[in-house]
């Protein structure tokens, strides 16, 4: 056997494999013994079939198993001897050399391989890097304000339907009836909404319920019929207003500051001003922490400079994803999944240099804090700590979900590092030009 390197620059190289008769001959026969003794053929009993039949049928894959454990024990073990880092793993070469298997004596292989690059980075006073608070002007707290008593409003009667209301009708058509649906006013078009506004109690009209409603869902669950059967519908039906619906916003009561800060942590509209400011406060925060990262990552990545084998990570993309993507899909997204390659190594070295370790409870933190954002997504404020802990350990029971959270952890350790480390440049921005800096 022979193992030759070619180093084709400081990223790529390939490596050679080449086997002869006297490599993979005692192998193949072993590989056919272990046939011949578990081999089940009619008119001999297991394990005696004779040589030449077994050889017969399967010679040609005790051949392949023995070159490739040959191949890649050889492989493995030149990685091993000469410490390689390597970045994805070893490639068949697209241009491989004629074996000839029906007639075999000698084969070789060709593999590329692509190291790692050395990751030179110190991080200093010396580096400045922006970071951008948002002001909290009168206008955005009150506009916060009224979305939290909006967030915690509730659906009541009113005369007659406005713009943003929902009305609570009776349909009939022929034999057909359907009761106390749903029609939100809201959600339609302008050129529709106009024949819907103003609408009473009582009220009796014609509608073309395809042209008013023209969503196929929203129509099918409506109507509490399938996609597919909405052709059998009638197309006119006569709708009979029950009642009107109109969204009221939550009142400043004891209860509505219990709900939305929990219960008995605001108990007045001056301590509701001050709660409020302090939440979207909060809310800035993470967006000028959300900015911060970008920028630090962005800032970190510019002045490593490392230089990826940008064809054989290309190709490692394609092959690792067993070609669900195709090299046109690769190529468009290659600079998005490159800068996240090059942060990765820049995060474990700076780890590794800081010797940063992820502990347990820093990773469960980190579940129930996202666990508390999911709920808040639906209006769920102050969820109980054990329905955290239940939903937590839930998403670190999902490997894929795990992974993510163990990185998130990683980036604030290494992230928080940084900004101790570096000047931060501290600039005040409004909210509108912090949500143009993040697009």
């Amino acid at each position: 056997m022979k193992v030759t390197k070619n180093q084709v620059d400081d990223l790529n190289m390939t490596v050679s494999i080449a086997l002869d008769k006297g490599d993979w001959a005692e192998p193949r026969k072993k590989k056919l013994n272990e046939y011949r003794r578990t081999a089940d053929i009619r008119g001999f009993r297991r394990g005696m079939a004779p040589m030449s039949l077994i050889e017969k049928i399967h010679g040609g894959q005790a051949l392949a198993e023995a070159v490739n454990k040959l191949v890649t024990d050889a492989l493995n073990g030149f990685i091993e001897e000469n410490k390689l880092n390597l970045l994805g793993e070893p490639l068949p070469s697209e241009k491989q050399s004629d074996n000839n298997w029906d007639d075999p004596d000698t084969f070789s292989f060709d593999f590329d391989l692509a190291v790692a690059p050395e990751v030179n980075l110190t991080v200093t006073a010396d580096d400045k890097i922006p970071f951008y608070t948002v002001t909290v002007s009168e206008e955005a707290l009150k506009d916060y304000k009224q979305g939290l008593l909006k967030q915690f409003g509730q659906l009541e009667s009113g005369e007659t339907a406005g713009e943003e209301d929902f009305v609570i009708a009776d349909f009939v058509s022929g034999e057909q009836k359907i009761e106390g649906a749903y029609v939100a006013l809201r959600s339609m078009s302008d050129e529709i909404k106009k024949d819907f506004v103003g609408l009473k109690k009582g009220d009796v009209k014609e509608v073309d319920i395809v042209r008013s409603f023209p969503n196929e869902a929203d129509r099918a669950a409506m109507f509490h019929v399938k996609k597919e059967e909405l052709d059998t519908l009638p197309a006119v039906w006569t709708m009979t207003v029950n009642d009107v619906k109109t969204f009221v916003d939550a009142p400043l009561t004891q209860a509505t500051f219990d709900q939305i800060f929990g219960e008995g942590n605001c108990k007045d509209e001056a301590e509701f001003e001050v709660k409020a400011k302090e939440r979207l406060q909060e809310e800035y925060a993470r967006e000028s922490d959300y900015r911060y990262m970008i920028d630090a990552k962005e800032y970190l990545i510019n002045k490593a400079a490392i230089q990826l084998p940008d064809a054989f990570m290309k190709r490692w993309i394609k092959t690792a994803n067993e070609d669900k993507f195709t090299m046109e899909q690769i190529e468009a997204e290659y600079d998005l999944f490159a800068k996240d390659f090059r942060w990765n190594m820049i995060r474990t070295k700076i780890m590794k240099d800081q010797d940063m370790k992820v502990e347990k409870e820093d990773v469960m933190k980190q579940a129930k804090s996202m666990a508390a954002y999911q709920f808040a997504m639906y209006g769920m404020q102050n969820v109980p700590e054990e329905h955290l802990n239940r939903y937590a350990e839930q998403l670190l029971g999902d490997r894929q979900q795990a992974e993510r959270i163990v990185e998130k952890v990683e980036d604030d350790l290494v992230l928080t590092w940084i900004r101790r480390t570096a000047t931060l440049e501290e600039k005040e921005v409004s909210l509108e030009q912090m949500r143009e800096l993040t697009k």
